[in-house]
């Protein structure tokens, strides 16, 4: 069974106490930007999402635990996590993934 690690419980628990949520660092855009969207690409923001090959910045939920939700590196490859952090933290560069890669 794997584990993640959930920033804000500071745990490790076990993967069936989360959910995916999808691609993390999506920026909605305001109520007046999707009033001039066109369907398409309305839908396009909704349901097009990049299907990284490696490395990618996802969004997690700690479903059956502290309810919060939270910003996992994970590889799509290995499905290995490299680093769980808050909502709100930026983005991290691929400088800081391989850090974190190479320090485990």
């Amino acid at each position: 069974m794997m584990l993640i690690h959930c920033p804000h419980c500071d745990e490790k628990r076990p993967e069936v106490e989360f959910a995916y949520a999808g691609e993390a660092h999506i920026v909605r855009p305001n109520a007046e930007q999707q009033q001039a969207m066109s369907d398409a690409k309305w839908s396009e923001f909704l349901f097009i999402r990049d299907n990284v090959r490696g490395e990618h910045c996802e969004r997690w939920w700690h479903a059956n635990g502290c309810n919060m939700f939270f910003n996992a590196v994970r590889n799509t490859v290995t499905d290995k996590f490299i680093k769980t952090y808050k909502i709100g933290q930026k983005r991290p560069t691929q400088a800081q993934i391989q850090k974190w890669k190479s320090a485990k």
